[in-house]
């Protein structure tokens, strides 16, 4: 349900980021919020409108009626739908032929929250955010490369630069074959023990070029523990990513997935589909844990089609690698097993 959802919405997001720049962003912030949006998207000659105003940067409902071949009357219902949303702005002009309803895209790009944000109310949880960049250690292949939002660090294809203390600025990172690992700060209390982890991230294969046909196995582990294995089904390149910056090459990786990994007693979690029994119980996390992210593609992957990892600065999302983890008592959690 969530893949369609984005699938309709990038198209408008693609034909309105073609044509404007710097108008503003409808951010949605979950999916009961964006109601008005995805019922103002659900109808052909809506997006018509859409694209009609894109084209000529404004029209009257005279213009926009004659154009659609419908009446002012038809057309009035499909604008306040629109107007609603926040999609387009309706303006009064006053001229000598009396008052004029001129319409206009008020935004140039959408994002949706689908997952709705983390909280953390302080009570058995907490949450911390990684960069893509921050990673602790590393053993990758070219093609491969790093970027902070403003250019390139170092050399592309060059794995040394994985070492450069420039690395911490990166908001883009990519590799072939290979492994970043990142260190989870442990911030549990005495006596607790993690009950389940939850990951959160944007990533993507790595081809040559961009091909959205291009699988790869990624493989997470935590503390040298897979957790599983999940295909990419391609390194994403036919629009620009809506946080990607504007200096970024156009015919390099865009965007990626947001996927969310869960572990707890019943097993591991992407997306809500259990990929593996691992459980919560087989890391053996409390407080004097290590707690080591690693995303990896293996050297005798079926699919070695590389590995890009979006921070706040590219792609789709805003964010960087996101962490909650929820801990219960020592002994409440033995208690809960017997």
């Amino acid at each position: 349900m969530y893949d369609d959802i984005w699938i309709c919405l990038r198209f408008i997001m693609k034909t309105i980021s073609a044509y404007m720049k710097g108008i503003a962003m409808l951010h949605i912030k979950n999916l009961e919020e964006g109601l008005k949006v995805f019922v103002a998207l659900g109808s052909e000659l809506r997006i018509e409108i859409i694209k009609l105003l894109i084209e000529n940067k404004e029209m009257n409902m005279n213009e926009l009626a004659t154009s659609l071949g419908v009446t002012n009357g038809a057309l009035t219902s499909h604008i306040k739908k629109l107007e609603d949303s926040g999609i387009i702005r309706v303006i009064s002009e006053h001229n000598g032929h009396g008052n004029q309803k001129l319409c206009r895209v008020n935004v140039d790009k959408l994002l949706v929250d689908i997952e709705p944000k983390y909280s953390n109310d302080g009570k058995n949880t907490y949450t911390t955010d990684i960069r893509v960049g921050c990673f602790t250690d590393y053993d990758i292949l070219p093609t491969c490369g790093l970027a902070s939002g403003k250019s390139i660090i170092g050399v592309v294809d060059d794995p040394r630069y994985f070492a450069h203390p420039d690395r911490f600025q990166a908001e883009i990172v990519w590799f072939t074959k290979g492994y970043l690992e990142y260190m989870i700060p442990n911030l549990l209390p005495p006596l607790q023990k993690v009950s389940q982890i939850t990951f959160s991230m944007e990533i993507g294969s790595e081809a040559p070029g961009v091909n959205s046909d291009w699988p790869s196995d990624i493989t997470i582990s935590v503390n040298q523990v897979d957790l599983g294995t999940w295909t990419s089904p391609g390194d994403f390149g036919d629009v620009p990513g809506i946080f990607t910056p504007d200096w970024w090459f156009p015919n390099w990786n865009q965007y990626g997935l947001l996927k969310m990994v869960v572990v707890n007693q019943y097993g591991t979690y992407i997306d809500g589909l259990k990929i593996s029994s691992v459980t919560i119980d087989e890391l053996k996390l409390d407080r004097r844990s290590p707690m080591r992210l690693k995303f990896q593609v293996k050297e005798d992957a079926v699919n070695a089609g590389g590995l890009t990892i979006y921070g706040s600065r590219f792609g789709n999302y805003n964010q960087d690698i996101k962490v909650r983890v929820n801990y219960v008592p020592i002994s409440q959690e033995a208690e809960s097993q017997e």
